[in-house]
């Protein structure tokens, strides 16, 4: 029997920011390795004009549950709404909620948290630090809990080359911030922004900073963990290869990759691409919980969960995978064929872009205007060129994490919980790790059918005969006039036509002698 398996059965869970990405794996795999568990309290809050028990009933519907159904057929009944909003001060629980939470919790995962590195400084710091705040306070009255587990990143101290696992000084002290900005104009609050941030590349990064200083001043007697991911992408294993649905980090290149939108990136092609796959964050996660509740340690204990310290892979051997991924496996009706270049220089990636993404976007779009049709194309290029600016920072640089806490966590498995619960990350293969995730964008993010996959390889054939035509009738066109104007043009054209024919006549006679 697996300890961690058997800790989490009967015990009662709080999950912030269930109906995300990582979120909906922890959820699925609590529920496939602990079906006897209580329940799973989740924070929700209607949207999109849906119910809070809608919403739960949408998220079930995903590919991910599948498996656990069959082990855990009452995983509807497991799973219990609350009705919460974290951008409220008191996050809007009900007091008949709120006591039976008092009452019955045990372990509290927090992940709830906005990932947008454009965030208004005012919303970046209430969801990430005073909802962790006001959850804290909660937690702080809750007489059953055992252990909470906060979600971080590793980039929160990304200014830095070298990250320990320790919480470093606060940029500024959280609670005085806060003040502040409560009575601050947004424009001022604006303005004012850079300054704050500093060194960090944006608002998500310096606000997770603070978070984990909240952390740390308001646990009181809590027993609490701090998990620091980097660039969380597809599954590696569970509960099956490459599950994802969600555009964020690599997902939305590797998308735009393969429908031949991305041409070019300004990155640094032996940068390490610390992606890490979200089954392992949620094995570390779920074994922290346990190591923690169990073992109470004394001190806050920061865990990276990274890959580029102990399974290095480096952004341009990343992008070779996934190009040759979707060469052989292409997405449906790609716009142009896969091809995307890395551009070390300023100036040199603002001319690519004009020319391989702002030109062809522009052409598009008229031809969809002139054939009755709603351009869409440009604003499509203007997204994605947005979202690489604001990756940019990540994709040029590389660091140093300490593993030490993580490592020492392994050592404190089972054999069985080890297999059960891996988040051994050099033990991942890479190259089918990235063929998986490509495959997974295909079949689980833009829900295109495996079956298909003849007419998406015909199609892109096509496109690979109009590219070769388009260049060739380009050769013809700037050679003829510049033949038209040159003397010396003509003079080489029949030289290269004539060593050409040379070449052939040897070639020819070679092998009539062979004979």
């Amino acid at each position: 029997m697996s300890t961690i398996a058997a800790f989490y059965n009967e015990k009662s869970i709080l999950i912030t920011g269930a109906t995300g990405f990582m979120g909906k794996v922890l959820v699925e795999k609590l529920l496939r390795t602990s079906p006897d568990l209580k329940a799973i309290y989740i924070l929700v809050r209607p949207k999109s004009g849906q119910s809070m028990q809608q919403r739960v009933t949408e998220m079930l519907k995903c590919k991910l549950f599948d498996k656990v159904k069959e082990t855990c057929p009452n995983i509807k009944e497991k799973i219990k709404p609350i009705y919460a909003d974290l951008k409220q001060g008191d996050l809007a629980i009900s007091k008949e909620n709120l006591q039976e939470l008092l009452g019955c919790i045990n372990i509290i995962f927090h992940c709830a948290a906005t990932v947008r590195f454009d965030d208004p400084l005012r919303h970046a710091l209430q969801l990430n630090v005073l909802a962790t705040q006001q959850l804290l306070l909660i937690a702080s009255q809750m007489s059953k809990l055992e252990a909470f587990i906060h979600f971080s990143t590793a980039f929160s101290n990304c200014n830095l080359k070298h990250i320990d696992e320790i919480i470093y000084p606060a940029p500024v002290e959280p609670k005085k911030l806060i003040d502040s900005v409560e009575w601050l104009d947004d424009t001022i609050v604006e303005e004012i922004t850079p300054k704050l941030i500093g060194d960090r590349p944006n608002t998500y990064t310096f606000t997770k900073a603070l978070g984990e200083t909240v952390v740390e001043q308001e646990k009181g007697n809590l027993n609490i963990a701090i998990i620091r991911p980097s660039i969380v992408g597809a599954s590696w294993k569970e509960p099956f290869p490459g599950w994802i649905d969600s555009l964020n980090g690599p997902s939305g290149l590797m998308v735009a990759a393969g429908k031949g939108i991305l041409r070019v990136i300004k990155a640094t092609p032996d940068a390490v691409a610390d992606v890490v796959p979200v089954d392992i964050v949620i094995n570390l996660t779920l074994a922290v919980g346990w190591y923690t509740a169990v073992h109470r340690p004394k001190s806050t204990l920061i865990y990276h969960c990274t890959t580029g310290n102990l399974n290095p892979f480096p952004w341009g051997m990343l992008g070779y995978h996934v190009l040759k991924t979707f060469q052989e496996s292409p997405l449906e009706k790609a716009f142009r064929r896969p091809c995307t270049d890395f551009i070390s220089s300023s100036i040199t990636a603002h001319y690519w872009n004009a020319v391989s993404h702002v030109g062809p976007a522009v052409l598009y779009d008229f031809y969809l205007r002139i054939t009755g049709r709603k351009p869409r194309m440009t604003k499509l290029v203007n997204r994605l060129l947005k979202s690489l600016s604001l990756m940019e920072y990540f994709i040029n640089r590389s660091w140093e994490w300490s593993t030490y806490n993580t490592e020492m966590l392994m050592g404190q498995l089972t054999p069985e919980d080890q297999k059960l619960f891996n988040f051994d990350v050099r033990k991942l293969d890479w190259f089918e790790y990235v063929e998986n995730y490509c495959i997974g964008t295909k079949k689980y993010l833009l829900k295109e059918d495996m079956s298909r996959l003849p007419a998406a390889r015909q199609h892109l054939k096509r496109l690979r005969n109009i590219h070769y035509l388009f260049n060739t009738v380009v050769f013809l066109i700037v050679w003829r006039v510049f033949i038209a104007r040159s003397q010396m043009a003509r003079n080489v054209w029949y030289f290269v036509v004539n060593l050409c024919y040379k070449f052939l006549n040897y070639f020819r006679a070679s092998s009539t002698l062979g004979h």
